[in-house]
């Protein structure tokens, strides 16, 4: 365990070296601030419309950080021959991969932490209100969706040699079910077989990211998700984590590395 999470901090200080996580959180942090210095037609609802373009920007900005730093480790190990005497320690493959694993996950946590501190401070300015709860819910099923994200990543970089095929492969299958994954099986009623079906298991075998997004809890104020419906969506999550991360380790073990 002290060697997995060894790797998890190297991986951590590396990701906070780049310039990534800081460009991207000065982006967000002055659109957010413009936004919220705007007051358009005196009307006090439009705070929810900047709401949702600031939490679509802290989603995006998110993504592009987890599938970014994911998508490098193994390759830039490999390119690097820093690989070689990591193995050599030693560090077994699946010490590995779970140790990229968690550095990836936990940087990306500290990132969506202060992206969301940032962006609550900015909206209970503006509004004078603090639902805690709210921004803790939408907070912890974002992350744990980054889990599944970026457990399939390293899945990826394992399989492909690119890391830029790897990360463009990763962000048009995110991109594609958060947007219609929820609509697959609405879509399969109306196909004529084999084609239903297929779409069907389709629906059934991805990993439906669309069900942790918790935006419009905190955009309209909603009540709050039942405690145990979070603790089943985390268990959903850390199922297809845990499938991701040993079809990883089963890919990288039979992967042979050359000098």
């Amino acid at each position: 365990m002290n060697t997995v999470l060894s790797l998890a901090g190297v991986v951590i200080k590396e990701l906070y070296r780049r310039k990534d996580f800081y460009v991207l959180f000065v982006l967000t942090a002055l659109i957010t601030l413009l936004l919220g210095s705007v007051n358009l037609f005196n009307d006090p609802k439009i705070v929810r419309y900047l709401k949702d373009v600031c939490l679509l920007l802290v989603w995006i900005s998110s993504l592009v950080i987890a599938i970014g730093t994911a998508a490098r480790q193994i390759p830039a190990e490999l390119e690097s021959r820093t690989i070689f005497p990591l193995l050599a320690k030693p560090v077994t493959r699946g010490q590995l991969i779970a140790g990229k694993f968690l550095g990836c996950w936990l940087a990306c946590g500290i990132a969506l932490v202060i992206f969301y501190l940032f962006f609550a401070v900015i909206s209970g300015v503006r509004e004078t209100r603090w639902p805690v709860f709210n921004y803790a819910q939408a907070l912890w099923l974002h992350w744990v969706m980054l889990g599944i994200v970026i457990a399939g990543v390293l899945l990826g970089s394992v399989v492909f040699s690119a890391p830029s095929a790897n990360a463009t492969i990763c962000f048009v299958m995110v991109a594609g079910i958060l947007l219609l994954g929820g609509h697959l099986n609405s879509v399969a009623v109306r196909q004529p077989e084999p084609i239903r079906t297929i779409t069907y298991l389709v629906y059934f075998l991805i990993p439906h990211l669309e069900w942790f997004d918790l935006r419009d809890l905190v955009i309209y104020d909603q009540d709050l998700v039942a405690w145990w419906a979070l603790g089943l969506a985390t268990l959903y999550a850390m199922s297809y984590v845990g499938v991701l991360v040993v079809g990883g380790w089963l890919v990288f073990c039979r992967k042979t590395l050359t000098t």
